[in-house]
């Protein structure tokens, strides 16, 4: 065997570029050291280590003495003098073994973060980069560091046991690494066998928390573990990623460099290494079968690789720009966000001025405010620094007038604090949205803007305090309206979501040469499956098709709209009892037969129904099989509001019970379902996103998916556990191909084709100006009132009464064309608003035109036939599976569409014989029907503001008060709309994305309403 094949040829590479550029030689070896990949983290300089040899490794101390010393003497030398005039003669003794003592009971982290006292005197033991270039002491101290690399480090008194590389820091090892080189016949699962059987943990240096990080090596793959456990240590992936999956890019056969040459040229220069240490590496404490037990959190790849770029980039550029982070789930994005936020919170540019005033976080997740504590407190021994948003205006403007660096919010509340706030001077902010998809759009974006944004920054930084008292024109305030919905220079956002949509992307996404926009930063599902970072979902999939026969049991034959009869014929068949209790059945028998017993005998089950009645019906199905058929397991039900079904009220608090009968309220039943009694969960509409359970592992789908739906819902099985290896679907609703096309979009990154044409707001505008219903002076006039602060109630509808009048001259086909162009031009502009800046003003007074206009035309006439299931009873239900196994995803993802308007043409209903849309029913059950996206806002508007007890709590309470009331009440007057409105109906109890978005705007219209009645 040569050399050069040997495992000695590759420790000498590493080796040689880590001390290229420091004061020792490399004889032996020319070191081949790769320039960094272009892009915007922090350049860390290879090399400047220094060569120790084993020998001078203190086995029984676990440090070498003689950095340690040379440090605290080069950066500390009236502390050390003044230790040895306490100590006397054998005080260099008695520091080092004092030292040792200290890293045993803390850990290496937080003694190289916070340094040790001997004596009441304080001895750092490294110095970090500050955070700006004005203390050139601080500067000098930072470049005091020793860094040095042993090989064969023998690391125990017991043994010549040894390790083949270590890298200490001011002599002490902060990480270890096993090398392998394949041509010798070994790879890196070998160097991560080597770590669990040879490598043990009750040796002192491998301890927990003695030494930051193990690394596996070969030249091709990186895996790294903070924690030895024998058999049972975790190994992670520490890899760049390859063509959308995992590994590492291949390097050019020529140049003598390796694909994981970025571990020891970045990751292990010396400023990555204390910038590690400094800002990611925390401990994690917690209690584990009654001990305490401590786990050291390091970043993943990804992970650092994401936070480094975006503050370099944010660096170089200062505020004003905009950031996609697509990660899959299960990638740490918590801790990502805590990482960024903090350092972003800190940040200087090139020259040394503040990038950010505040670091704002949008999120619904408390588990994210709580890690945002936890970290940065490790960080800084500060508290405080993370302040949490949930009540009024008056809370953010104290906390940003304090000072407050970190503040986090959630959406629902922060339109609340936008429409309450002045105008902030001169500030500059950074926004980290977490789940961009569902928290940035529309009106609520706006809201967010409005509230961070400012005037002129130069001119807002001379004002004293507080905003101006503004007398402008109508036409500088639609000016500045628009202003505010784009772009601006003082604000960045910095969005994260594992499933971008087309509006997330255009929004977000940076634009390509080719006209495509992409995620600023990537960790592909694929990638996660392939690390085994999440599980595949489709591993295991299998689908059921239902046939039935349906007995026409009128005489008659009368005519109904095709859509709708198709629908309620499906919904009264999928609602019979003995349909309900055969799908009750399979479930039961499937989890007994081919579930329980995985993860160890803990394996949960989440059962997705389409409608709340569905999951209430399910729900007493389900114990009433498990009862039948002997087994102990017992059920939740997780639904909102208040279901009527057979003269009984039916509640979420009401059908879940614990011990002797103890009812489980709404906020306790994800705790309660992590309990060893609870294995079945049945959802409608709650916990199909954001839900972190790892001991779930198969879902039971009654729903139809789609998209992002898809792709979020089944992605609730990803969550991996130690003794988690698969998971299972069964879909009773959903065909295979289906799911596929939801999830290839993400496998591995998502395109947005092109951007959205914003002349597509001219062509609408001219479309409804030809309906005669309005002209462009009618839109002036009302932009006049609109405006005007001091405008009543009543000058809102006698400013639009004439166009109302017009409208109801139209015949009906025309009337419905115009609805729907007026509710594409609104939906277009809110979107476009945000992505570009417009400076017609306009296209702006049109857009609050349309929006009150359409809330004041008469409901559409559409005269539905009775309730169709009194028509018809049910012969035969059977349910058959038609395919199982996995759903292969295939590479090279389609481009998302840009955002389109649809074709002007009315769609043609058509009506049929009952027994022909039975016959078709039998034949063709499972069609995707296209849902309408016709909105009746004042029907249930109308219902909401009747509503006594509603009004009255609206005047009473907070906003996030009043929405808990509102929802269950608006969930009844939607229930009641199925005769007026079918489409929309069928729309929101399919489509949970559109539903909620629905409901979030009735509610805003609500709360106007109810601040005009006020006035």
């Amino acid at each position: 065997m040569t050399p050069a094949t040997t495992e000695q040829a590759f420790e000498d590479a590493i080796e040689c570029a880590l001390l290229q550029g420091g004061p020792d030689s490399c004889p032996n070896h020319q070191a081949r050291v790769r320039e960094p990949r272009p892009g915007y983290g922090p350049s860390f300089k290879p090399g400047g280590y220094h060569r120790r040899s084993s020998s001078e490794f203190d086995r029984e101390r676990c440090l070498i003495a003689r950095d340690v010393t040379d440090f605290i003497i080069a950066t500390q030398p009236k502390s050390w003098k003044r230790l040895q005039s306490l100590r006397g003669a054998d005080y260099k003794e008695r520091f080092l073994d004092h030292l040792a003592l200290q890293l045993k009971r803390r850990g290496v982290v937080d003694v190289l973060r916070n340094g040790i006292k001997d004596h009441g005197i304080k001895f750092h033991l490294a110095y970090f980069r500050p955070s700006s270039r004005l203390n050139e002491e601080a500067a000098r101290l930072h470049k005091a560091n020793l860094f040095a690399v042993v090989r064969q480090l023998r690391y125990t008194p017991k043994s010549d046991r040894s390790l083949d590389l270590a890298i200490t820091l001011n002599g002490m090892p902060v990480f270890t690494a096993e090398l392998k080189n394949p041509l010798t016949g070994q790879d890196v699962q070998d160097a991560v066998a080597q770590y669990r059987k040879d490598r043990h943990p009750g040796d002192a240096l491998l301890a927990p928390g003695r030494c930051i990080a193990h690394f596996a090596v070969d030249p091709n793959l990186v895996y790294v573990t903070t924690r030895l456990a024998g058999a049972a240590t975790r190994f992670r992936p520490f890899n760049q990623g390859r063509d959308g999956g995992s590994g590492n890019p291949p390097v050019a056969p020529i140049g003598g460099a390796y694909p994981t040459d970025y571990l020891w040229n970045r990751i292990w220069a010396r400023d990555s290494v204390l910038n590690l240490i400094q800002q990611f590496v925390h401990e994690d404490r917690s209690v584990k079968n009654g001990k305490a037990r401590r786990d050291l959190i390091f970043p993943r790849y990804q992970q650092l690789d994401a936070v480094r770029k975006l503050v370099g980039h944010a660096r170089r550029f200062g505020a004003g720009r905009r950031y996609l982070v697509q990660h899959s789930a299960g990638s740490g994005k918590s801790f990502t966000i805590a990482w960024l936020a903090h350092q972003l919170s800190s940040l200087h540019d090139v020259e040394d001025n503040t990038v950010f005033d505040s670091v704002v976080v949008v999120s619904d997740r408390r588990v994210l405010d709580q890690q945002l504590q936890r970290t940065i407190q490790q960080f800084e021994r500060v508290v405080g620094v993370v302040e949490n948003i949930d009540k009024t205006s008056k809370d953010l403007l104290a906390a940003l007038q304090a000072g407050r660096r970190i503040i986090v919010t959630t959406l629902q509340k922060f339109p609340v604090i936008a429409g309450q706030a002045a105008e902030l001077p001169g500030k500059r902010f950074a926004v980290i949205i977490d789940e961009a998809h569902s928290s940035q759009s529309g009106e609520n974006a706006k809201s967010l803007k409005s509230v961070l944004s400012d005037k002129d920054l130069a001119a807002a930084e001379a004002e004293e305090s507080g905003a101006p008292t503004r007398e402008e024109e109508i036409e500088e305030i639609v000016l500045e309206e628009v202003r505010k919905r784009g772009p601006q220079p003082n604000l960045s956002l910095i969005a994260f979501t594992a499933t971008p949509k087309a509006r997330t992307l255009e929004l977000f996404g940076t634009k390509q040469p080719d006209g495509k926009f992409r995620p600023w930063h990537l960790y592909s599902m694929r990638q996660a499956i392939e690390e085994k970072c999440i599980l595949d979902v489709l591993e295991n999939y299998a689908t059921y098709e239902a046939y039935w026969k349906l007995l026409k049991v009128i005489e008659a034959d009368p005519r109904y709209e095709k859509d709708k009869a198709a629908f309620l014929l499906k919904s009264f068949v999928e609602l019979h009892p003995h349909a309900v209790w055969e799908k009750a059945t399979i479930m039961v028998e499937h989890f007994a037969t081919h579930v329980q017993e995985r993860i160890g005998g803990k394996a949960k089950a989440m059962i997705v129904t389409r409608s709340r009645l569905h999951a209430v019906r399910c729900k007493l199905a389900l114990d009433a099989c498990l009862k039948e058929k002997g087994y102990k397991w017992k059920t939740l039900v997780a639904f909102s509001g208040t279901v009527k079904d057979g003269g009984k009220d039916f509640t979420e608090s009401g059908m879940n019970s614990g011990a002797a009968g103890r009812r489980i309220g709404e906020k306790q039943t994800a705790e309660e379902f992590a309990g060893t009694d609870y294995r079945f969960l049945v959802v409608a509409n709650k916990f199909q996103t954001g839900f972190d359970q790892p001991l779930l592992h198969t879902m039971y789908v009654d729903k139809k998916l789609g998209g992002v739906n898809a792709v979020q819902t089944l992605s609730r099985l990803n969550r991996t556990h130690g003794e988690k290896d698969s998971t299972s679907v069964l879909d009773f609703a959903n065909e295979a191909d289906e799911i596929r096309k939801a999830f290839e979009r993400y496998y591995e990154t998502t395109l947005l084709s092109e951007e959205t044409d914003p002349n597509l707001l001219y062509e609408i505008e001219r479309e409804l100006l030809d309906f005669g219903v309005f002209a462009e002076p009618d839109v002036s006039a009302f932009a006049l009132v609109f405006f005007d602060p001091k405008t009543t109630h009543d000058q809102y509808y006698a400013a639009l009464a004439e166009c109302v009048d017009r409208f109801t001259e139209l015949d009906p086909e025309s009337r419905t064309r115009f609805r729907r162009r007026l509710r594409d031009y609104r939906r277009l502009y809110g979107f476009l608003s945000q992505v570009m800046p417009f400076t017609d003003t306009g296209l702006e007074k049109l857009s609050a035109f349309v929006r009150c206009l359409g809330t004041l035309l008469p409901p559409e006439e559409n005269s539905l036939p009775v309730e169709v299931q009194q028509a018809i009873d049910m012969e035969s239900f059977r349910i058959g599976q038609t395919g199982s196994g996995g759903i292969d995803l295939r590479s090279g993802n389609k481009p998302l569409d840009p955002q389109e308007m649809g074709p002007d043409g009315l769609r043609e209903e058509v009506y049929e014989p009952l027994s022909e849309i039975i016959r078709e029913l039998n034949e063709r059950y499972g069609t995707n029907l296209g849902p309408e996206d016709e909105v009746t806002f004042e029907t249930v508007l109308n219902s909401m503001e009747g509503d006594a007890g509603l009004r009255a709590a609206a005047r009473a309470n907070p906003p996030e008060n009043v929405r808990l009331s509102f929802d269950i009440k608006v969930n009844d007057a939607i229930e009641d709309i199925i005769d007026r409105n079918f489409k929309l109906y069928k729309r929101i109890t399919e489509d949970e994305n559109f539903g909620q978005a629905l409901k979030d705007a009735l509610f805003r219209e609500y709360l106007n309403r109810q601040l005009l009645d006020q006035d």
